[in-house]
Parts: structure tokens; C-alpha cells; sequence
């Protein structure tokens, strides 16, 4: 109904306000209407805090009763740290609920919304689907794929050049597309990067240019165990991800706060599909990568990379520079890896352009 869709885009609206806190659980929020106003609203903050629909149901209190519930996400009908979301609902009185989405956690999927009809209570889903689906893009690749959702960021100039020949790379980009790629930073999970970058320019790979109340876990493919602790990234519970365990090297991180897991793939590299499972039952929504060409290829060519993003700058660097991603070389055009492009936009004086890979 299309009476149904500004209560749910105020609903997503409220989401939101967890981008970057609720990992790993979905960004879910909620708006109660009675008589076509408003009486509740909530968003769920972070795991172990109150739900969306327990925050709005507290906003409306008695006025809760006959109202309709607009939540982004399936309401939940298990325990987990929080009471079922389902069975609040019936006992607030609620006569209907419009969910966006259903929830494609399996503890819950369907069951929420079955609970809700079953007592009663009128039931409508599908309501600004798409939008739902992309608020919690990784939270439904986690549990739909049993991997995160994997966004790579690359800075480069306008002919695809990431860095020069010697290695340098800062700055390519202006200091707008920078602190756009902490954003999205922060609203991931994890942030991946590999031994080469590490080496070449001892990163730290945490958020520092948006306000927020969590770092993302940091992780570092590393197959030979070659990186020193005293490197930035170490510490804070860096996940460092190698083919083969050095006792010595492996105790030396670990005295920094870091810890290793051993994941050995072909040819002596890590496994990185075996990496994406491990980083999923670490509740890892989104994977955000800002790796070297190396790395960034490795991934592409295994199909583990959903989605691009990428900042152009206006600056011509030349082919003997780095490229983005190394791949074989190709024989025919037929071989190339196709990507729908989602949005092209300007960052300050560069050019973002944001690629889903098929």
C-alpha cells in the first residue's frame, strides 16, 4: 500500500542510525502509527541492546494497542540476548505489522511473522524490500551465503594506476574521497589488507576521519608469517591470516594483542574461501579491502569480491605504474569479469564510482 511506504521510509531512515554500531547484528528500525500518527520510534544501537520494535513499543506505551508496527526486519521470534521482538508485539496489542524484509536468519526466518499471525495480528511484508536488503546487505550475505559481503576500495588515478613503480601511493586522491573511504570503513565489520601493503606503507586501517564508538576488526593475509609486530596494524586484536605457523613468529604476535589462524590454500597461499567461512562465524557482515594488486586479483579471480569501490583521481601516472589488480593476461575480450555499475559521483576533485561484480 502505498499509504505504507513514508512510515517505512522513516523506519529505514532510523536504521540507519546504526551503521556503524550494530555489527553483527542487522540495522533494523521501527516506527508505530495509531490513526495515522505517530505515537513510537525506535532503532536498534548495538548487539545486547534493545531492539527497534522494544524501544518503540516503550515510545508508545498504552497507545501501542490497535496501532501498526513499520519495521525494516522481520521481528524476531527466538531468544537470543533480548526477549522474542515477535511476542512483544502481541503483547503490546499491535493490530498489524508491515515488515520490509523477511529475516534470513535461520532461527527466525518466517518464524516472526508466522508468531504475529498466529496471535492474531494482521501481517504484510515486502514493503521497500530492496531498500531493506541494502541496509543489511553483509548481515544477508552472512547468513544467506555463510560469507560477508566483500567491498574493495581502490584509489587510483584516471588511467587505473594505483601507485608509482617505487611503491608510492599517498596521496593519489584528495582529501574528500579520503574521509569518504572512512565511512566506509567504519561501517564495516573487518578490514582486510595483505602482507605487501603492510610492507610497503605500514597502514593502520582504522577509522579516524568519522565520529565512531567501535574499530572494525582488522585482518592481514599473510602466508608466510612474514609481518613484524611492531607493524601499526598489529594489535587491538588483529587477525593475522597465514599458511604456515611459525611457533616463534606466531608468540611474538601474540604478545602484541594480535592472534594468527593457519589456512593453508594451493601453492602455499592462504585459502581465501575458507578465510570468508571463518571470518562469517566470526559474525563479520561486511568485509571492506584495501589491498594491493596482488590480493585484490587473487580475490577477483576466486569471485569473492561483490562489490567495487572506486576513486579516480584526475591524474594521468602511466602504465609502468601499479595496476589495480593482478590477473592473468587475457586472450579474448570474452574472458573479462562484467560489473554493473550502481553510481558515479564527485568526492571533492575525484570521481567515485561505485561496480557490483556478476
Amino acid at each position: 500500500m502505498e499509504a505504507d511506504r513514508p512510515h517505512m521510509v522513516r523506519a529505514l531512515e532510523l536504521a540507519e542510525r546504526g551503521l556503524y554500531t550494530t555489527t553483527p547484528n542487522p540495522r533494523v528500525g521501527c516506527v508505530i502509527v495509531k490513526d495515522g500518527i505517530v505515537v513510537g520510534e525506535g532503532w536498534h544501537e548495538r548487539a545486547g541492546g534493545p531492539h527497534a520494535e522494544t524501544i518503540a513499543l516503550e515510545a508508545a506505551g498504552a497507545r501501542a494497542s490497535g496501532a501498526t508496527a513499520y519495521v525494516t526486519l522481520e521481528p524476531c521470534a527466538h531468544h537470543g540476548r533480548t526477549p522474542p521482538c515477535a511476542d512483544a508485539l502481541v503483547r503490546a496489542g499491535v493490530a498489524s505489522v508491515v515488515a520490509a524484509m523477511a529475516d534470513p536468519n535461520p532461527l527466525v526466518s518466517g518464524k516472526g511473522l508466522t508468531r504475529l499471525r498466529e496471535a492474531g495480528v494482521s501481517v504484510r511484508a515486502g514493503v521497500m524490500e530492496e531498500e531493506a536488503r541494502e541496509l543489511n546487505v553483509g548481515f544477508v550475505s552472512r547468513m544467506s551465503r555463510g560469507r560477508p559481503w566483500v567491498r574493495m576500495k581502490i584509489a587510483a588515478s584516471l588511467d587505473g594506476r594505483t601507485a608509482l613503480l617505487n611503491g608510492r601511493s599517498q596521496w593519489i586522491t584528495g582529501p574528500e574521497a579520503r574521509r569518504d573511504g572512512h565511512h566506509w570503513r567504519a561501517r564495516a565489520c573487518a578490514i582486510l589488507t595483505g602482507i605487501g601493503t603492510v610492507r610497503k606503507d605500514d597502514p593502520r586501517l582504522d577509522v579516524r576521519e568519522v565520529a565512531t564508538t567501535r574499530q572494525p576488526q582488522r585482518v592481514v593475509v599473510d602466508s608466510r608469517l612474514e609481518i613484524s609486530p611492531a607493524a601499526r596494524i598489529v594489535g587491538d586484536g588483529t587477525l593475522v591470516v597465514t599458511a604456515a605457523i611459525n611457533d616463534a613468529r606466531k608468540d611474538a604476535l601474540v604478545a602484541h594483542a594480535a592472534s594468527v589462524v593457519s589456512l593453508p590454500g594451493t601453492g602455499g597461499g592462504v585459502a581465501l574461501g575458507d578465510l570468508m567461512r571463518v571470518l562469517a562465524t566470526r559474525g563479520i557482515n561486511e568485509l571492506h579491502v584495501e589491498a594491493g594488486a596482488t590480493l585484490n586479483g587473487s580475490l577477483l579471480r576466486e569471485g569473492l569480491v561483490d562489490e567495487l569501490l572506486v576513486y579516480l583521481a584526475p591524474h594521468i601516472i602511466g602504465d609502468k605504474a601499479c595496476g589495480m589488480f593482478d590477473l592473468p593476461a587475457l586472450t579474448d575480450l570474452a574472458q573479462r569479469r562484467a560489473v554493473d555499475i550502481r553510481e558515479v559521483c564527485m568526492i571533492g576533485k575525484d570521481l567515485r564510482v561505485m561496480a557490483r561484480v556478476r
